[in-house]
């Protein structure tokens, strides 16, 4: 009798350890399935931004509602709510994909551009740094060129030129060379680097002609006549 008595207690123990087997295999497929679920709302989203931005937007939230852990449609929020003005609300998700993943470079160099936009020069540039300790950053020219301008708005001009210098040295660039050049001839100049400002900003009249870049270029070569 007592045999049978822990022969019935295993069979109970064997069936239950079947069933929290048979609840765990369900949780991990229902899991499985809800991130694939997400993934495509992240796709679908990014299909529609260009046309539909309202629509893209809808399909990241129920992404992130199915998969809170899905780190590129936190940053595709991000990116809804930094062009509709939002900063806090772009910060967040920002904040959100580089708690997910600390070598989100592209996140920590988003998150460092809203920072900036808000004069928060220090939490700005520490995301830009962050961002470049990542050795697999495959656009870093990004990282560096606004590394560049926030230390030039810290008045770190040495700094600064030496970031926006490293970010010429990519290529293909991220950034169009207008741009990097025209901060560069900025910071040449307030260095005193006469001849270094007017050949940066020489090459930004040729590369952007009759665009803003060059006009803005123009009007300062104007002052090292």
């Amino acid at each position: 009798m007592q045999w049978m008595s822990l022969h019935a207690a295993g069979l109970c123990w064997t069936l239950a350890c079947v069933a929290i087997a048979g609840l765990l295999a369900g949780c991990v497929i229902g899991n499985e399935e809800t991130i694939k679920k997400s993934q495509g709302y992240y796709q679908e989203g990014l299909a529609s931004l260009e046309q539909d931005r309202q629509k893209a937007f809808v399909a990241f939230q129920k992404s992130v509602q199915l998969n809170p852990n899905n780190k590129e449609s936190r940053y595709a929020l991000g990116h809804v709510y930094a062009l509709q003005g939002k900063l806090a609300k772009a910060e967040g998700e920002f904040r959100a994909a580089v708690n997910i993943d600390g070598d989100y470079s592209e996140a920590h160099t988003y998150l460092g551009q809203v920072l900036a936009n808000q004069s928060r020069w220090d939490e700005a540039i520490g995301c830009y740094r962050q961002a470049l300790s990542n050795p697999l950053y495959a656009t870093p020219d990004l990282a560096r060129f606004h590394l560049g301008r926030a230390l030039a708005h810290k008045g770190d001009f040495q700094a600064s030129m030496e970031a926006l210098e490293d970010a010429m040295t990519v290529s293909p660039p991220n950034i169009p060379p207008a741009m990097t050049n025209l901060e560069l001839g900025r910071v040449y100049y307030k260095l005193g680097y006469m001849e270094r400002a007017r050949e940066a900003l020489k090459k930004v009249t040729t590369l952007d002609k009759g665009g803003e870049y060059a006009a803005a270029a123009t009007e300062l070569l104007a002052r090292l006549k």
